[in-house]
């Protein structure tokens, strides 16, 4: 059911006082008027506290005045049907004198054609008045709505935009209010730009704005591509193959949304860059969620942030939720000390990951998969879960060429890559990248380039973390050939 019906059927049911939350005053008026001229016909009369009632001759002004406000509804003919729009009115909720004369009007209201809808940006009703008031929330522009918008742009500034790129620009848009996106699309088109991704750029700009404000969750901008990661080829398929799954097409055809991804694996193989390569690749905006912040001291204050958390992401779907290190977070639970409170926290979460609608895909990464609960591991909370293994002699070869790609790219080929990889057996592609970084100090200091023997001395002195740490990974290694998770190289 949409806002139109909910709205509709609210009137219908005799519901006089209807309390509406949006932070989009003129679009509220624009739905609502249209709503009144078909089905309902009736007068729609809009009040805030610095105009009174505007283009009004029946209703006079009632400046500054919200008691006169309502008593001029009141001394309308019984048999005028009208919709009354009181803006700035949440604030005066709270004084004795407006309670009661909302209650006195009640009943008359309930006889006649008539409501009332008290417009804020957010839910300040006070509980006493819960009993009479009917709570709706208008949701942010729909993919229709930010397609006519956008359309319309395109005839007023004369551009063209092609059918890709504009689905890429509805996702974009989606979660922000429509008067941000013209704000955001009349200032990239009069500074000159066409309808391109620095224009989706701005859009991320002012999700970033909204995410940062409640503190528990962080945009992070990324520009890594997959062509910057080596190896990990069936996961890349597996990805490549959703790529679409957000856009018009997927949900016309019918296909489910995506809900996400369990990374697991040995530390520094890829599995931070997988979540930054998705939302590069999908163009998506990417929000980390630091799982630590949720935790408040006053009791059911984490349960609450969990929540806020969960709606701010899902207003700004499509997005890509990135989860890092989960493992850390549930270890916690058999540790006590906290009321519960981890327990409920984390199982509050895993409840919204398996029963989600909305277009959030999540990456959870995890290291350690003994404190993972099976309720986590388990189909249905994700789509998939991946093991990341140390990287193969190929997938080594193939993470030195793309580093010395990035480096050196006209002189990369000069490399003896195939004697690098054989001598970095049991390294991560996180390690990898490091030899070469200590290869080229080395070499800097030196006043000349660096070269393989240069990379070869630093892969001599570098003990990767799979020796050190043997016994846990060789344990990690053992658990992912029982068949439970799919490779991901």
């Amino acid at each position: 059911m949409n806002f139109e019906e909910e709205f509709l059927i609210a009137l219908r049911s005799k519901s006089s006082f209807i309390y509406l939350i949006s932070d989009e005053e003129e679009r509220v008026e624009y739905i609502l008027r249209k709503l009144m001229r078909d089905p309902l016909q009736r007068i729609v009369y809009t009040w805030d506290f610095i105009n009174g009632f505007n283009n009004s001759s029946n209703l006079g002004q009632s400046r500054r005045n919200p008691a006169e406000a309502l008593s001029k509804l009141e001394a309308l003919l019984p048999e005028t049907p009208c919709l009354l729009i009181l803006k700035d009115y949440s604030r005066f909720l709270q004084e004795i004198n407006i309670c009661r004369q909302l209650r006195n009007l009640l009943p008359i209201l309930r006889r006649q054609p008539k409501s009332v809808v008290i417009l804020n940006n957010k839910n300040e009703l006070p509980t006493n008045l819960n009993d009479i008031f009917v709570v709706l929330e208008l949701p942010k522009p729909n993919r229709l709505e930010i397609s006519k918008e956008i359309l319309r742009l395109t005839e007023l500034f004369n551009k063209s935009i092609s059918e890709e790129y504009f689905d890429n620009l509805i996702n974009a848009s989606l979660g922000l209010s429509l008067e941000k996106i013209r704000q955001v699309f009349c200032r990239a088109l009069i500074n000159g730009n066409d309808f391109n991704n620095s224009m989706i750029d701005l859009l991320f700009k002012e999700k970033q704005n909204l995410i940062n404000q409640n503190g528990f969750v962080e945009f992070c901008q990324s520009s890594i591509s997959f062509t910057d990661i080596g190896g990990l080829e069936s996961i890349k398929k597996w990805v490549n193959l959703r790529k679409m799954n957000f856009s018009e097409k997927a949900f016309n055809y019918g296909l489910p949304l995506a809900k996400g991804l369990l990374l697991v694996g040995v530390q520094g193989t890829g599995k931070s860059l997988i979540a930054k390569a998705l939302a590069t690749d999908w163009s998506l905006p990417l929000f980390r969620l630091d799982l630590g912040r949720l935790f408040g001291g006053i009791v059911g204050e984490s349960e609450s942030r969990v929540r806020k958390m969960i709606k701010t992401t899902e207003s700004l779907s499509p997005c890509i939720l990135w989860i890092d290190e989960i493992d850390k977070s549930f270890q916690f639970i058999n540790q006590g000390g906290d009321s519960g409170t981890t327990n409920r926290v984390l199982t509050t979460l895993l409840t919204w990951l398996a029963e989600k609608q909305s277009s959030v895909f999540v990456v959870a990464t995890a290291n350690n998969i003994e404190v993972l609960k099976l309720e986590l591991i388990r189909k249905g909370r994700f789509d998939e879960i991946f093991f990341l293994d140390l990287p193969t002699f190929e997938e080594r070869r193939v993470i030195f060429e793309v580093h010395l790609k990035t480096f050196r790219p006209e002189t990369w080929s000069f490399y003896d890559l195939n004697l690098l990889s054989q001598n970095t057996l049991n390294f991560s592609g996180a390690e990898i990248r490091q030899v070469v970084i200590d290869a080229m100090y080395f070499a800097f200091s030196q006043k000349r380039d660096f070269t393989t023997q240069d990379i070869l001395l630093q892969i001599k002195n570098t003990v990767p973390l799979a020796k050190l740490n043997s016994q846990t990974i060789g344990e990690l290694q053992n658990w992912a050939r029982t068949g439970r998770v799919r490779s991901a190289s």
